[in-house]
């Protein structure tokens, strides 16, 4: 089968809901983006997030949900939101650490559930424990395993830093001998946790380095059958740049009510908008979606605003190269 690399453009009205239903997790990854001073500390009720989930669903356009935390395995009421959110119409996606706690496996079933994303940063516990925790990688293998085997849709999410890049290669044999469908390979970011720490800017990889290692590998595991999505971060400064806010929908939902349009601007507090009352409110002030509009010659706005060192210029001050939308995929493989 020939595989074609392609990048996956905003398609006018699509919706993606990515709720965060806790901030809670039993890791401490050395890049997490959660920040409980701007997203809350609570665990919401099934109740309530089922009426959250009842404000995004729009019965005339598919709508994707994925459910976050923290670990949102460690939600008691986990499998029940999800046979509720596909009652609702949405497709169904959960992206876990590999612990699966609260039994979900046994609890829900691939008729509910559409896709069981893990976490993964390596290839072998000596790579990906040192970033995610001592034991992870076993469990989270073991799991893999278990989730295929009872028949579930199963894909895996490596964020590339300066600590796993190099060994991106070798997850590929991995990926093929655990009969994992699809692969997503994350950038890491300047946010959350890993900011806070002082981590972020030595954990992250130079564009070189990424585009050397990322669409080598990609092409590799399309190869082998794996569906492949990988954002396309770099852009020629001759190359359109577009933001997903302008022409798609995609909703981050925080359990203290903050919805953003951008996960860039997660850790400040200009949030398009807020549920109050179960109800969702259009905010007020100097939001995040005043900055969607603006053009520069760097690309994101948001970028340049919050991690300009991601970009290099010219010596007339030209940017090199553009920085594209974080939501700006490409595609490789698949069905």
């Amino acid at each position: 089968m020939k595989n074609t690399l392609k990048t996956v453009g905003f398609k006018p009205g699509e919706r993606n809901i990515f709720f965060h239903i806790l901030t809670a997790c039993n890791l401490s990854c050395s890049h997490c983006y959660i920040n409980p001073d701007q997203h809350g500390t609570e665990t919401l009720s099934k109740d309530r997030i089922v009426k959250w989930l009842e404000l995004f669903v729009d019965s005339a356009r598919k709508s994707n949900v994925i459910f976050l935390g923290g670990e949102p395995t460690m939600h008691p009421h986990l499998a029940y939101v999800i046979r509720k959110a596909k009652e609702l119409g949405y497709f169904v996606t959960v992206d876990s650490n590999g612990y699966l706690f609260n039994d979900l496996l046994g609890r829900t079933s691939p008729d509910y559930l559409d896709y069981l994303s893990f976490s993964l940063d390596g290839p072998e516990s000596a790579v990906n424990d040192p970033i995610r925790g001592e034991g992870v990688f076993d469990i989270c293998v073991a799991n893999i395993k278990n989730a295929v085997q009872r028949g579930y849709n199963v894909s895996v999410i490596y964020t590339v830093s300066s600590r796993n890049i190099d060994h991106l290669e070798r997850m590929v044999s991995l990926l093929e001998k655990l009969q994992v469908k699809k692969f997503f390979i994350q950038v890491i970011g300047l946010r959350g946790g890993s900011l806070q720490s002082g981590n972020a800017e030595s954990l992250q990889v130079s564009r070189e380095q990424w585009l050397r290692v990322v669409p080598k590998v990609a092409r590799r595991a399309a190869e082998k059958g794996i569906h492949v999505t990988y954002p396309v971060v770099f852009l020629p400064p001759d190359e359109h740049f577009e933001c997903a806010a302008n022409v798609a929908e995609n909703f981050f939902i925080f359990p203290n009510g903050r919805v953003y349009q951008c996960p860039l601007c997660e850790d400040h507090p200009v949030h398009s908008y807020q549920i109050q009352g179960d109800k969702l409110i259009k905010t007020d002030g100097l939001t995040e979606d005043r900055f969607f509009q603006l053009e520069i010659e760097e690309g994101c706005v948001m970028n340049k605003l919050l991690q300009p060192d991601t970009i290099e210029y010219d010596q007339q001050g030209k940017p090199l190269y553009k920085i594209s939308c974080c939501l700006l995929k490409q595609e490789i493989g698949g069905d």
